[in-house]
């Protein structure tokens, strides 16, 4: 017979569990303080697009190409000095924040820092801008040892660094050849196609005075691609080294084709104009070729002037030209629109005193060499300048050190200083003083100035035989030098 077990006719309810509803409890607190959370903006919901959209760096280098195309490639800033608008450089300064290690947009900036110091005036500038762009290319072959395009970019770099007026020591500036030719050859030896390479290679063997391989290495990157700025350029460089600056405004107005807001290109390509009316016997063919340069200065002017870049150059350039024409006042005028550009450049004001020199208006000639050489005040700075018009901002004034490029002002200023001395207007002291900067210096070695510090001597020192100061002018013929722009005096 089967027994089965008994069951309880009503079911038996489970006792509560303590652990249990201390879980819910706690759930329950948690939910009501994140919606109060989320109602008081401490939490946010999920999902939601984030405020500021994170840029890539591509989207940063895309807007640099675009700005170096454009043909700005530095800060804008208004009088206040505020930046107004954003070029190049800071667009892959940008990229290079989002993508530290991306050697390509690395090389890219040292590329455009290297250009853009053709668009500053004044040695420290130039020289602080070309340091930067051989930090940045030292860099990009750091973070990829192995990138043919970061080593021609760090070759370019090294060659434009390597400047006579900005690195007056032989040995450094010969190193500095060197290590730029070493780094396009290993740029070669990783890729023997890139066209980059060559052309920066036939740059650096033409600023060593290599002219033939330097021909022949850009010949080999024009047949490669022809397409490049950077190509015709250097081809136009190595044309006007040879003296054909026929050839080289050809190659400039291709690179201005390619790149047609580049004002540095057309500034280049007037100093060729302006070369060449220099050398011609024909006073009307002289007129024309002047004509020329002037236009292509005035276009220059024209693209800042769009682009609202406040760029002094294409005016001095302008100045130059007027001055080899003979034209001296168009041309002060010219420098005094550079100056209102920058009210505290020394340098333009050294140059006002050369054109002020070469006008024969010594007495303001030398409140603009004062202001060049020792600096001036705000107030000063007027008389410096031939006074100030309702455009022209008084500024102080910092005085530039004896170099390469500002030699001339200070012979000129001496020699000016001794020649205009009177009992009522004592200009000796000052002088013999310049003198002795002059004579203490490298630079004494030019027999023109060496004779001009004897002559300012002699006049001061009340020698009865002392000949009258020859107020030695600068040079007149149109320097050849790499596109960073040289401070050294040219009409």
């Amino acid at each position: 017979m089967n027994v089965y077990k008994k069951r309880a006719i009503f079911t038996r309810r489970n006792h509560s569990n303590v652990y249990r509803m201390f879980l819910w409890i706690v759930l329950i607190l948690g939910g009501l303080w994140l919606i109060l959370a989320v109602r008081r903006g401490e939490v946010k919901p999920l999902f939601l697009p984030t405020s500021t959209p994170t840029r890539l760096a591509q989207s940063y280098a895309m807007e640099g190409d675009a700005k170096f195309i454009a043909g700005q490639l530095n800060d804008v800033k208004d009088a206040d000095g505020n930046i107004t608008s954003t070029g190049a450089i800071t667009a892959y300064r940008e990229a290079a924040k989002v993508d530290p290690t991306n050697a390509k947009i690395m090389a890219d900036l040292a590329r455009i820092q290297t250009y853009s110091s053709a668009m500053l005036v004044g040695d420290a500038e130039i020289k602080q801008r070309l340091a930067e762009a051989l930090d940045s290319a030292k860099k990009a072959t750091e973070l990829n040892p192995d990138s043919s395009y970061a080593h021609a970019v760090y070759a370019f770099a090294l060659d434009w660094n390597a400047n006579s007026t900005l690195v007056p020591d032989e040995l450094k500036l010969q190193d500095l050849l060197s290590n730029a030719e070493r780094e396009a050859a290993r740029a070669l030896l990783l890729d023997n196609t890139n066209t980059l390479a060559l052309a920066f290679y036939a740059e650096i063997l033409t600023d060593q005075q290599k002219w033939a391989q330097g021909l022949s290495y850009i010949e080999q990157a024009l047949q490669r691609d022809s397409t490049l700025m950077d190509v015709h350029r250097v081809y136009a460089y190595v044309l006007e080294t040879q003296a054909d600056y026929t050839g080289a405004i050809a190659e400039y107005d291709k690179a201005i084709e390619i790149t047609p807001n580049l004002s540095f290109l057309y500034l280049r390509a007037g100093a060729n104009y302006r070369r060449l009316a220099f050398g011609s016997p024909n006073e009307d063919v002289q007129e024309q070729l002047f004509t020329k340069s002037l236009e292509y200065f005035a276009s220059a002017a024209r693209i800042n002037e769009q682009l609202g870049i406040p760029d002094p150059q294409p005016y001095l350039s302008i100045a130059r030209t007027y001055s080899q024409m003979g034209q001296f006042f168009i041309a002060i005028r010219n420098v005094q629109k550079t100056i209102e550009f920058q009210p505290g450049k020394a340098e333009f004001y050294g140059e006002l005193g050369v054109l002020y020199h070469k006008n024969r208006n010594y007495e303001t000639g030398i409140l603009a060499f004062k202001c060049a050489i020792r600096g001036c005040s705000a107030e000063e700075s007027c008389d410096g300048r031939g006074g100030c018009g309702d455009a022209d901002v008084p500024a102080e004034v910092t005085g530039l050190p004896l170099t390469a490029s500002t030699i001339y002002y200070y012979d000129i200023y001496a020699s000016e200083l001794a020649a205009l001395d009177t009992p009522k207007t004592p200009h000796c002291a000052e002088a013999l003083e310049i003198a002795k900067i002059i004579s203490d210096s490298d630079f004494d070695e030019d027999p023109n100035i060496a004779a001009d510090v004897v002559v300012v001597r002699n006049l001061c020192t009340d020698d009865p035989n002392a000949p009258t100061p020859t107020l030695q002018t600068a040079p007149t013929n149109e320097p050849v030098n790499t596109l960073a722009p040289t401070q050294t005096i040219s009409p």
